[in-house]
């Protein structure tokens, strides 16, 4: 036996196999056809789980008709001793080769140091990650002096809602002194950083109708006013030239940017400049002039038009008036905004703008998410940071996410505290083509979570 550090270096190449045997099951939540690989996963991390040590693992339906959760526990060190729960999720976003992949997207490809998959950053990364530091722990000769339960979710891509009922009934089943989300993306190969921060969301999809139906647009073109033409006139009046939202409220509540928060984020921007060149590469950064790029990116809030729809899009021309059009809008949210209020003022403002001459109907997504902000002096924090110096040789920084974790807000009821530990990248192409990881982070992400539960357990036993 040795200690957990150098358990994970001797095994690492299983470890990499192993991380590979679970990429290569569908596991996408999305789509019912894969709902039978979503069950084979849940199997085999509660077999894994049994395998490594932990004590109870078993696959949790609720409610029916929904994607599993496996959850594990290992309560060795004792009832006086504190709790860590380990959170992740093992289900993916669907992919195709025609999508843009160079490769079979479930079949690991491992090329110049990375491996290429669907799941290697989003989120079996953070699933194996985590699995073999607990193995790595429960092998060495000095067990963890602390209580590890590691919950890994089946349908965060689809709604939580198997999840989200589980804590709701059962409360108690994962209580813990800390939850450690892991999730998300660190800056740069060489550089971790911390979220402390990650944005809400809100959803809604805008319906814009005028005639019965489709119409020839010779015969009744400019009679009718357009429902792409007004549903774009609405959209239109949504921000202003600066970018900054137009609905009225819909500010009313936000939290200022501290002066703390500009101290932390100015350390990122260099990094989130480079890789907004890399990965968005737009002709040129656009929203609010008074507020810097990673302050836009994490702590304003956004309202976003995700789709429109309407009309005829086939090949050739068909000359059509369309009976309706349709978009889809999201808003990000900072700490202090309610999404139902949000909600309600975006759907007031539009009702107030739209013409008289088109119906508007206004379809809430519910539930929204609070924001995120997270106590950057705790004791899960300080661990974390701990853990990621050890692991990569230089000490984190801090971000605020623009990105929405529901999770963490569950999380924050049945737990002391939360964290946020990511080791893949926003460059890792996550839910887009060519989806990857650097092999290095899942080496140090094993690290990284084995250094965070012994800096947890410190001055114990």
């Amino acid at each position: 036996m040795s200690n957990p550090y150098a358990y994970a270096k001797a095994n690492q190449n299983r470890f990499l196999e192993e991380y590979q045997d679970l990429l290569r099951i569908r596991t996408i939540s999305t789509q019912p056809q894969h709902a039978a690989d979503v069950a084979r996963a849940a199997e085999w991390l509660k077999a894994m789980m049994l395998r490594i040590g932990m004590k109870r693992a078993e696959v949790i339906l609720m409610p029916e008709g929904r994607c599993p959760l496996v959850l594990g526990e290992w309560d060795g060190a004792g009832p006086d001793a504190p709790t860590v729960l380990i959170y992740c999720h093992y289900d993916v976003q669907p992919a195709e080769v025609a999508d843009g992949w160079d490769s079979e997207p479930f079949e690991p490809t491992i090329k110049d140091g990375r491996l290429y998959c669907r799941g290697a950053v989003d989120s079996k990364l953070h699933v194996m990650a985590n699995l073999k530091a607990v193995e790595s722990w429960l092998a060495a000769a000095d067990a963890p002096k602390v209580n590890i339960k590691v919950v890994l979710e089946g349908e965060e891509e689809s709604g939580s809602e198997n999840i989200n009922a589980f804590i709701a009934a059962h409360p108690e089943r994962l209580a813990a002194d800390i939850a450690m989300i892991s999730d998300g993306a660190i800056l740069a190969p060489d550089q971790p950083s911390l979220t402390y921060g990650l944005r809400g969301i809100a959803a809604l999809e805008l319906h814009v109708s005028a005639p019965i139906s489709d119409l020839h647009s010779g015969h009744w073109g400019g009679s009718v006013h357009n429902p792409i033409q007004a549903l774009c006139e609405i959209i239109e009046q949504l921000h202003d030239e600066n970018g900054t939202v137009s609905v009225p409220g819909f500010y009313d509540d936000v939290a200022a940017v501290t002066a703390q928060d500009r101290a932390l984020l100015e350390q990122v921007a260099p990094y989130l400049q480079a890789e907004w060149d890399d990965v968005v590469a737009a002709p040129a950064v656009w929203g609010e002039a008074e507020y810097n790029l990673p302050e836009r990116l994490g702590a304003r809030p956004t309202l976003e038009i995700n789709g429109i729809q309407g009309g005829y899009t086939g090949a050739g021309m068909k000359t059509v008036l369309p009976a309706g059009a349709f978009a889809k809008i999201t808003c990000r949210l900072v700490p202090r905004q309610d999404p139902a209020r949000v909600l309600q003022c975006v759907m007031d403002h539009i009702h107030n703008i739209a013409p008289e001459t088109v119906t508007v109907d206004i379809r809430p997504s519910e539930p929204g998410a609070e924001a995120v902000l997270l106590d950057v002096e705790g004791r899960a924090m300080a661990a974390a940071a701990q853990a990621y110096t050890h692991a990569w040789g230089v000490e984190p920084v801090y971000e605020r996410s623009g990105g929405s974790v529901p999770i963490c807000v569950e999380c924050a009821k049945v737990a002391g505290a939360v964290v946020i530990m990511s080791y893949g990248l926003k460059s890792g192409r996550a839910h887009g083509p060519n989806e990857n990881i650097y092999l290095q982070n899942f080496a140090k992400g094993i690290q990284a979570t084995i250094k965070f539960i012994d800096v947890l357990g410190e001055g114990r036993g």
